[in-house]
């Protein structure tokens, strides 16, 4: 055997990671470029509203950078799941998912746009238990929607379901105060 034999083969580009290591830098540009345009206050000594989104930006970065040269190494996955097909219906059905929280987020209200798309995806990666998959996609979704909406005051998108639950809380909250 020669040496020649002995060596491996040098590693090969790995294209999807590098694309998607692009895609992420040039997200990470996108952020520093609006975080540019956001109005910082004399008034904020030490912690405005950048410092969250540069954070952010930073993070994404390195991640960005770490993924180009993961895929100029040859990416990070063994060379049999490189050779996996790609599951066309599973990505179809997340990207309904997707697509349906979009579009239903108007009408339907954020909760109910999220407990439909979390259920979608869960179908696409596999899960057949579509009653727990609702139940913990409203558990989630009200959890999101009351930390934005109660807790930090961002309205992002109230449907029937909010209502209700909002007109519940505020009368509780009256009940309580006397």
């Amino acid at each position: 055997m020669s040496t020649s034999d002995q060596q491996a083969a040098p590693p090969r580009l790995a294209v999807p990671e590098l694309l998607i290591g692009i895609g992420l830098f040039a997200c990470a540009g996108a952020v520093a470029w609006q975080t540019l345009s956001i109005p910082v206050s004399p008034l904020y000594s030490k912690v405005g509203p950048t410092v969250f989104p540069y954070i952010t930006m930073i993070g994404m970065t390195i991640l960005s950078l770490l993924l180009i040269v993961a895929a100029l190494r040859g990416g990070w996955q063994p060379e049999e799941e490189k050779e996996t097909p790609t599951d066309w219906k599973a990505m179809g059905i997340v990207a309904v998912g997707l697509v349906a929280n979009l579009v239903l987020i108007q009408p339907l209200g954020f909760t109910a746009a999220s407990v439909i798309m979390f259920v979608l995806i869960c179908y696409g990666f596999g899960s057949r238990h579509p009653l727990r998959d609702v139940l913990l996609g409203l558990i989630l979704a009200l959890a999101a929607y009351f930390g934005f909406a109660r807790a930090l005051g961002v309205n992002i998108g109230a449907g029937f379901i909010e209502n209700q639950l909002n007109t519940g809380l505020d009368s509780i909250i009256r009940m309580l105060r006397g």
